[in-house]
Order: C-alpha cells, then sequence, then structure tokens
C-alpha cells in the first residue's frame, strides 16, 4: 500500500474494525500520524456505526466480558474478558449512558464520572478537586452527547440540599460549566427518579417519576444548542399501577417503552411527534419474571421482533408488527447500569 495515493489509504482504513486500526497504527508513522487525526476519527465512526460492530458489554461482580450478538438467534456470542483499566471494586462500576463507542460510568466507591472506550481501553476520568464530575446515585442524572462540532459532552444534574444545579463537561476543553436549570419546585424531592438522558434528534430527553402508585410522571428535554430545559408530558398510560417509562432512540426518532401495572405488567411502546405521543404497539401481559432478574432486563426491537432479555440470555421474543430496525436497539429497566449495547470505535475519551 505505499504506493497508494493517501486519499486511497485514507478510505481503505476508516472501514476496517476499530481493533485492526489500533494495531494498524504501529505500521509507520505516516499510518500513526492519518489514524490520529479528527477527520479519520470521525469519518470512521460513522462507518463502524453497522450492526455487525455491536458488542454487549456486561459486567458481574469483577468481571468485565464483551459479546458479540448473534443475529440469526439474536442472542449473545462466546465472551471475551475485558481488563477495566481503571481501580474499581466488587461491584463498582456503573453504566450510565453511551455514545459512538464511549461509555459515561460511575466508579460508586468514589462517585467519580468517567468517560471510558472498552475498545481501545482508553479512559479520563471527569471529576475535579472542586466535587465536579460527581454522581450520586438516585439523586443525579447524566446525559451524554456529541454536538455539530463533533465535541462530546455530558450533562450532570445535580440535586443537593433542596437545589438543583447543572453543568456540562466539554471533551474538548476537558472543563466542567454551570448552566441555568429550571424546574418546578416538586420535584426536588427524593421521590422523583431521574432516567439517564437519550440523545435524540439534538435533544437530550429524561424521563422524571415520582416512585408510588399514581405519582407525577413527566419528561425533562434539553436542547443541545440553546441548552434549554422545558418539560413535556408522559405518554397517556394508567396510573392505577407501577409507571416505568424508558426511552430509546430509534433511527433518530424518540421512542418510550411504558410499562405499567403491579402484579400483571403490560408494556406500550409509544413514538414522540412534535411533543406528543403515539402508541405504536402494545403486547400482551409479559410472564412472570422474578425480582432479582428486573435490574438486569434489556429490551432489543429488530426486524419485526421484539426480545427481552437478560445477562444470563434471551428470556422471550414478542412478535410486533412494526417496521423493520436494522440493528438492535438497547433499552435498559429501572437501575440495570451493568450493561451496554455499544458501537466497537477508536473515539478518545479525550483530547
Amino acid at each position: 500500500m505505499a504506493d497508494l495515493p493517501i486519499e486511497t489509504i485514507f478510505e481503505i482504513l476508516t472501514r476496517v474494525p476499530a481493533k485492526v486500526v489500533g494495531r494498524s497504527r504501529s505500521v509507520c508513522k505516516e499510518w500513526y500520524a492519518l489514524m490520529s487525526t479528527r477527520d479519520f476519527i470521525r469519518v470512521h465512526c460513522s462507518r463502524s456505526l453497522v450492526s455487525s460492530n455491536q458488542r454487549v458489554l456486561l459486567i458481574n461482580n469483577l468481571t468485565c466480558s464483551v459479546h458479540p450478538i448473534i443475529f440469526q438467534s439474536y442472542d449473545y456470542g462466546p465472551r471475551s474478558i475485558v481488563t477495566l483499566p481503571f481501580d474499581h471494586q466488587n461491584n463498582d462500576v456503573s453504566i450510565l449512558s453511551h455514545l459512538n463507542g464511549l461509555l459515561c460510568v460511575c466508579l460508586n466507591h468514589t462517585n467519580e464520572l468517567l468517560l471510558w472506550n472498552p475498545t481501545t481501553t482508553a479512559f479520563k476520568r471527569l471529576s475535579t478537586p472542586d466535587s465536579l464530575g460527581i454522581y450520586i446515585n438516585n439523586l443525579d442524572a447524566v446525559g451524554f452527547y456529541a454536538d455539530d462540532a463533533d465535541d462530546y459532552k455530558v450533562l450532570h444534574i445535580k440535586r443537593r440540599c433542596g437545589v438543583y444545579e447543572s453543568y456540562v463537561y466539554s471533551r474538548e476543553l476537558n472543563f466542567w460549566r454551570n448552566i441555568p436549570f429550571l424546574t418546578r419546585q416538586e420535584y426536588l424531592s427524593p421521590n422523583f427518579y431521574w432516567s439517564p438522558g437519550t440523545f435524540c434528534g439534538g435533544t437530550l430527553y429524561f424521563t422524571l417519576c415520582e416512585c408510588w402508585v399514581g405519582g407525577t410522571n413527566v419528561v425533562i428535554c434539553f436542547d443541545i444548542n440553546s441548552e434549554q430545559f422545558k418539560e413535556i408530558s408522559f405518554p397517556p398510560v394508567p396510573s392505577t399501577g407501577f409507571v416505568q417509562g424508558v426511552l430509546v432512540n430509534v433511527k433518530n426518532e424518540l421512542h418510550m417503552f411504558a410499562m405499567t401495572g403491579w402484579f400483571e405488567i403490560t408494556i406500550d411502546l409509544w413514538m414522540l411527534k412534535e411533543d406528543y405521543w403515539i402508541k405504536v404497539l402494545s403486547c400482551p401481559p409479559i410472564p412472570p419474571i422474578s425480582l432479582s432478574l428486573w435490574g438486569d432486563i434489556t429490551h432489543y426491537v429488530t426486524n419485526g421482533n421484539w426480545f427481552v432479555m437478560t445477562k444470563l440470555g434471551k428470556l422471550f421474543t414478542i412478535e410486533v408488527d412494526t417496521k423493520p430496525f436494522e440493528i438492535l436497539y438497547p433499552v435498559t429497566w429501572f437501575r440495570g447500569y451493568k450493561g451496554a449495547v455499544f458501537v466497537e470505535t477508536v473515539v478518545s475519551p479525550s483530547i
């Protein structure tokens, strides 16, 4: 390839798997320089966002494993063990969000936020001496997004001593800054539970749910360009039982799995259109699932099938009459922070 034009080499190398890129950087200085450029990483990332590059990462006690997805059976393939590159303890790592191969995680023994690429093993601590980048479970919320300038950013909503504060971390600037956050006073109650943010169409979306039967449920939106917050309604689901809404970006359209019920659970899939919710489908009541598995349940929708899975594998399949999806879209329920579906890329957690 030494005689090929640099443009041709660029086209070839931006199409190889991320792990091959890592090995290829040592071929020569010219390749190392090429594959370290922002343009190369951006194009390689865009070409990596395909189903064959999707992996399931699962953390169990001190073991972290990565599994390919077998699309013929829609199940997990053989695992490979990943060594966590940062100091951690048993059941210490919570995965809060993921985007383009990067995971935003929290170390529970220190409450530090980190950005981590499990493919390259590179990571970046986001905490500062003045306690920015410190995440408190059950009180805080985190959203992860990339702006138009390809700067990866973390939105951290903090609830402390009866006050809400919000901060944005910039990977480009390696800096946290405070931004205005306005919401209703009653949402300061610890009875309200925030979901992780879901990035879709230039907006981060969070569900904010009151933790009892008949409580208030809303969706909080953060426009990444104006950095303004607003509130929209929850789908019109019955409030006679437990209510849980989980958001997912499907082909840049926001969807919500809304779970309602008590002893018998019903799950509906809704789609957001112009701040209004449209019901896409309803599933029959799901089979009984032991309480010990609820924290690990993940739902995948692809090619007309809806899969309910845990770290142990597939529980059951629901056939749905909806538009086909080319790849798996993950939805992690409740506090199932021990796994993620990610795409293998060479995106760096730091500049």
